[in-house]
């Protein structure tokens, strides 16, 4: 995300503040102080960040959603808990608070954060002079925070192939939905994978799926066998062994021993109705034995947790190297997690993830078996399309990873200008980019009451989660934890 200038994160645009509804409320009814002409008592008690505490400021209007967003993963961090927790003994967990105030923390995310600002975690400032943002900025807020893994996978930065959701020109919100950011109705979730899946690619493509939808590999497999990022993802990051620490200042910092691009197929250790599938992708989290040595955390109950975990990568691709033919994945071990894949010290936590080996091609579909055939024509026709990485320029990915693959050659203004690293931000905070006419956003306004309004028509969402790996994007290890 390009640097703004210091009175940019501060700058209060009076005319177009007024233009807001906010604006009728007085200052101090948020951000306490007091109304008079001397500067000192005016400041006196004065909250920076009076979403600290939004039940009793955004509450006031929005008492529904800021009684279930206190309770969210968001507002929580829950899933830092549940990944850490799971693997420490209950003796360290005042330790763990302890580096968590530090290191986890400047992750929680309350209503400002993506309605009037930036997030803290990204040196915050306000997005648009103080205008209240009914959706976040895709830049300036979610993948402010969700950025190394969902950003870049979304974006194509990672493998060179944008997801063609984002190719489409859909933002965050086309699937992740005011509801699910705000919590609403999820109780007792405690990571982002607990309770339903959500977003889920069936929603909108109920009738491409399984049985029924005339398409021979999804005929095949069913529903049940594997996930549909199994087939429809390609290689995405995976992080080694972080380690947090402090300098001599106190200034808290992270290691990462590297990010690697990989792609790998495990067990589901999710298994339930909503995710019933024997076989999904899995992604390494930034975890070790010794990732909390500095505050002398032992993780004495490291196997406990894979470090290879469930995921959902936002890099969705309709033609993949594991859709080309039936022994793209029948018999070959290369994209399993099978034991070799995974470090010693690992193989224990990951027992539960791993395959012993592909699995072989089921009795009476042999004539799909081309593994001798002196051609590798696609069985089920047309090769691969234009988003689908190029199989013939080395290894089973393809080519290197390009800068950036754009959405479309026209996108400027829709995405809010992406921006690049030597640029600054053309987005004003709108989800979809410059403000638009009051038809436009009235007509958007239309199915989505309340502050981000509920579940998008089913015409305008489309697939993939997180979130939760911080969310939820895949992002375990990031924003939810380990």
């Amino acid at each position: 995300m390009a640097e703004r200038e210091p009175w940019e994160l501060v700058w209060i645009d009076g005319e177009t503040f007024e233009e807001d509804i906010h604006a009728m409320i007085n200052c101090t009814s948020c951000h306490l102080g007091q109304s008079v002409d001397d500067m000192d008592l005016a400041h006196e008690g004065m909250l920076s960040s009076p979403t600290a505490d939004p039940v009793s400021t955004c509450g006031q209007c929005h008492p529904a959603i800021t009684e279930s967003a206190v309770d969210s993963l968001h507002y929580t961090l829950e899933g830092y808990d549940t990944a850490i927790y799971g693997r420490t003994a209950p003796e360290d967990h005042p330790a763990v608070e302890e580096m968590e105030s530090y290191h986890c923390n400047s992750c929680h995310a309350t209503c400002g954060d993506c309605h009037v600002s930036q997030p803290a975690s990204v040196g915050g400032g306000l997005v648009e002079g103080h205008v209240f943002q009914r959706e976040p900025s895709m830049f300036q807020n979610c993948t402010a925070c969700h950025g190394s893994r969902i950003n870049d996978e979304y974006r194509g930065l990672t493998s060179g192939h944008a997801d063609v959701h984002y190719s489409n020109r859909m933002t965050c919100s086309a699937c992740h939905t005011g509801d699910e950011m705000h919590g609403v109705d999820m109780t007792d979730v405690n990571h982002r994978y607990d309770g339903g899946e959500e977003p889920a690619c069936i929603s909108c493509h109920e009738d491409q799926v399984g049985v029924g939808s005339g398409i021979l590999q999804h005929e095949l497999h069913g529903t049940e066998s594997m996930s549909c990022q199994t087939c429809h993802s390609i290689e995405y990051n995976n992080c080694t062994n972080c380690h947090v620490e402090r300098t001599d200042e106190g200034i808290a910092f992270f290691s990462v021993e590297s990010y690697d691009l990989d792609f790998a197929i495990g067990k589901n250790t999710l298994i339930s109705a909503e995710r019933p599938w024997e076989y999904v992708t899995v992604r390494h989290v930034p975890i070790d034995h010794e990732s909390f040595s500095f505050y002398d955390i032992e993780l004495t109950n490291f196997d406990s947790r894979p470090t290879w975990v469930y995921s959902t990568p936002h890099n969705i691709q309709r033609n993949t190297p594991q859709t080309e033919s039936c022994t793209s994945c029948h018999y070959n071990d290369e994209i399993f997690l099978t034991a070799d894949r995974v470090v010693p010290e690992e193989l224990a936590a990951n027992a539960s993830v791993i395959v012993t080996g592909a699995p072989p091609l089921p009795e009476g579909y042999e004539e799909y078996d081309d593994r001798n055939a002196e051609s590798t024509e696609d069985f089920f026709g047309g090769g691969t399309t234009e988003e689908a990485p190029a199989t013939d320029s080395g290894g089973f990915w393809g080519d290197a990873p390009a800068e950036e693959a754009e959405p479309t050659e026209d996108s400027g203004g829709f995405w809010g200008d992406a921006p690049a690293e030597d640029e600054e931000t053309d987005d004003t905070g709108s989800f979809w980019g410059d403000t638009s006419s009051e038809s436009d956003s009235s007509d958007a306004a239309d199915d989505s009451g309340g502050f981000w309004g509920e579940s998008n028509d089913s015409g305008s969402a489309s697939e993939d989660d997180a979130t939760q790996d911080d969310a939820t994007d895949e992002d375990s290890g990031g924003f939810w934890g380990s």
